[in-house]
């Protein structure tokens, strides 16, 4: 579920112990919700936008938008679930950046991206537009190593559990310089933590689908710089939509990447105006 990131997953064998009781210093009481083993959770994702604008005029870099906040929706039942982007009407398409004639798009959301979790099987088939062109990416769901902390909180009336990790992966650094748009792969470390919820026993959520023994409700990775947050959570869902996407090239998760990677060179070269999406 990553546009501009490949990531490594560090598979591991994880053995939880159960935290049901405890609760924070100072939180006061909450009866907890009735376990839901199906229905909707809707996600606010904000994420804190860090474009390097070197040679663009003062005046603009300063009115480049330092966070964007996106919706999402979490279709889910015990086996399956379906990730898929909320549109709003004050959906702005992104933030346009221009540079010696030339207009990029930089978009931190990509509306037609569908993320469909056989939870039983560890499978993904994400539906993923490149290019103008649709793909259907499969990958295998490999796990994080997890640690419980033993903290908890109450988020919509459930009671959570704070789990800690670290995903190794790959960055692409976006750049402007003197009008030229540059981009360069680096390795980096993200720091997760994840607030999921046994009310809800479905190892589901944003992004670590498959990971957790229950519901993730909220979730920041690296340091604030992306978090996601449950805003809704609804019994009410249609089991029939949970289905994997149609409509696309299948591919592996690998030959996407390579695919993405030509595609940033090639509009590197040609320095053709293209919609550039961010985070994913």
């Amino acid at each position: 579920m990553s546009a501009f990131i490949k990531t490594i997953l560090l598979p591991a064998c994880i053995a939880f112990t159960l935290v049901t009781t405890a609760q924070n210093s100072g939180q006061a009481s909450v009866a907890p919700q009735q376990s839901l083993k199906e229905g909707k959770v809707v996600y606010e994702r904000t994420t804190q936008l860090q474009i390097n604008m070197r040679g663009m005029d003062e005046e603009m870099t300063r009115k480049l938008p330092r966070t964007r906040t996106d919706s999402y929706e979490l279709l889910f039942t015990p086996g399956k679930s379906l990730w898929q982007y909320l549109p709003s009407a004050t959906d702005d398409g992104g933030t346009v950046i221009t540079g010696n004639g030339s207009i990029q798009v930089f978009r931190t959301a990509n509306p037609e991206e569908v993320t469909f979790a056989n939870l039983e099987e560890a499978k993904l088939v994400t539906k993923r537009e490149l290019d103008s062109k649709n793909y259907l990416v499969d990958e295998s769901i490999e796990k994080l190593a997890w640690k419980l902390t033993g903290e908890t909180k109450t988020i919509l009336g459930y009671i959570a559990n704070k789990a800690v990790a670290q995903q190794y992966t790959t960055r692409t650094s976006v750049s402007m310089e003197n009008g030229e748009m540059k981009t360069q792969q680096q390795p980096d470390t993200v720091s997760v933590i994840a607030w999921f919820t046994q009310n809800i026993p479905v190892p589901a959520g944003p992004v670590f689908q498959g990971q957790l023994p229950g519901m993730i409700l909220e979730l920041d990775m690296n340091g604030g710089r992306v978090v996601y947050k449950a805003v809704e959570v609804s019994p009410k869902v249609n089991v029939a939509n949970i289905k994997e996407p149609k409509g696309g090239k299948r591919i592996t998760a690998a030959e996407y990447a390579q695919q993405r990677q030509q595609m940033m060179e090639e509009m590197r070269k040609n320095g053709a105006n293209r919609t550039i999406r961010i985070a994913n």
